[in-house]
């Protein structure tokens, strides 16, 4: 028997700017950010653009065309628009409509996409991106608090496939990430507030300080206040990237630390018809985790109800009626949900909780009695 083995180290970086106005007409710091990721002459670039976007900024389109046209840089053929939302995700349609635009482009490795839209949209511009040509530089403008603060930031990629939250997906770097907090006040109050969630989320499992300040600044985030939420995106996204930026950026083990909440608000959304928002449906999977952690006597009764309480003032509902939909194999979607989180990390159960405000601990069993009774425990509090 004879062997080779072979290992190597890739050093992976990436910028995450956080600007005002990136498109103001006028101005140079779509330029400056050029200059700084030392983008070369010449280099020929693809635009795919969040329909939702499009609509309410008039005047992105001609901007974005000015630019290149006063610049030595190309643009491969018109801008593409695709259709904003979890739609996108859905639809292997609109994956092909961008390999199509990659393909008629003439792009190749040295060329550039850039995504400007909502989470969904990124995922699916990252997951062509990466497929073509075993993968082109992908660039992401994200335009929603959610994606600015989570999703935007991250190295996943992907698309819904087989009815299963991205079950076809890639791990890239993004070549630089451009967080333009003008977007922001183009957004429905809905999906203002859906983005917060993850901030939450995050700030459950890694940074009490940073729960307290979500807490003390509610009404100013209702408010929508820029200056807090500018701050919240900023800090949300710092731990993100620290959290990448640890052990398993690509998640090759069984934990997803960074999924509190996720593998309940996943199935909730498939279930809806993608009609409940990512954000939505992760407030409603953190609060019945919570409610499970108090059940099973890891989280005290006081940050179980601060937790939920929290989320109210905010303004999210916290249990829907789906959560009790019987399933043809499974007494409740919430068993089936559990299985297919199961599937997605690769084998082994690992569901990550909070043993307090601040702290993730993970488990790998869930006694499905609590689990049901949790949800039950749930709809009495969203009354």
């Amino acid at each position: 028997m004879k062997l080779i083995a072979q290992e190597f180290n890739i050093n992976y970086q990436y910028p995450v700017y956080f600007i005002d106005t990136l498109f103001e007409p006028g101005k140079n710091h779509f330029q400056t950010i050029f200059d700084e990721c030392k983008i070369e002459i010449g280099s020929k670039f693809l635009f795919v653009i969040d329909s939702n976007v499009h609509k309410t900024n008039s005047t992105l389109l001609p901007t974005i065309d000015m630019f290149f046209s006063m610049r030595p840089y190309k643009l491969a053929g018109k801008h593409l628009i695709i259709e904003g939302g979890e739609a996108s995700k859905n639809d292997f349609a609109v994956t092909h409509k961008i390999l199509e635009a990659i393909n008629a482009g003439k792009l190749d490795r040295h060329s550039y996409i850039i995504a400007i839209g909502g989470g969904a949209v990124l995922d699916v511009v990252g997951f062509a991106a990466n497929i073509a040509h075993r993968g082109i530089r992908h660039i992401r403008i994200p335009t929603t608090v959610l994606s600015q603060n989570d999703s935007g930031i991250g190295v996943k990629n992907g698309i819904n496939y087989f009815g299963k939250k991205n079950f076809l997906g890639t791990f890239s770097v993004p070549f630089f990430v451009a967080n333009d907090s003008a977007f922001l006040k183009t957004l429905s109050d809905r999906d203002y507030r859906s983005g917060i969630s993850e901030a939450i989320k995050v700030s459950l499992i890694k940074d009490k300080s940073f729960f307290e300040y979500i807490e003390a600044n509610a009404e100013k985030l209702n408010q929508r206040d820029n200056e807090t939420i500018k701050h919240l995106i900023y800090r949300c996204a710092q731990l993100h990237m620290q959290h990448i930026a640890g052990g398993d950026p690509f998640e090759q083990g069984s934990s997803r630390p960074l999924d509190y909440g996720h593998w309940s608000a996943h199935k909730l959304e498939q279930l809806s018809d993608y009609k409940i928002l990512h954000g939505e449906a992760v407030v409603m999977g953190m609060c019945l985790d919570a409610i499970y952690s108090f059940k099973i006597k890891l989280l005290s009764q006081d940050e179980m109800i601060r937790i939920v309480t929290l989320c109210k003032k905010l303004g999210f509902a916290v249990y829907d009626k789906l959560m009790v939909m019987p399933d043809q194999h499974y007494e409740n979607f919430m068993l089936k949900g559990l299985q297919e989180f199961r599937e997605h990390l690769g084998g082994r159960l690992t569901i990550m909780l909070i043993d307090k405000i601040g702290n993730g601990v993970e488990v790998n069993e869930i006694d499905e009695l609590l689990l049901l009774q949790a949800i039950e425990n749930l709809n009495a509090f969203d009354k």
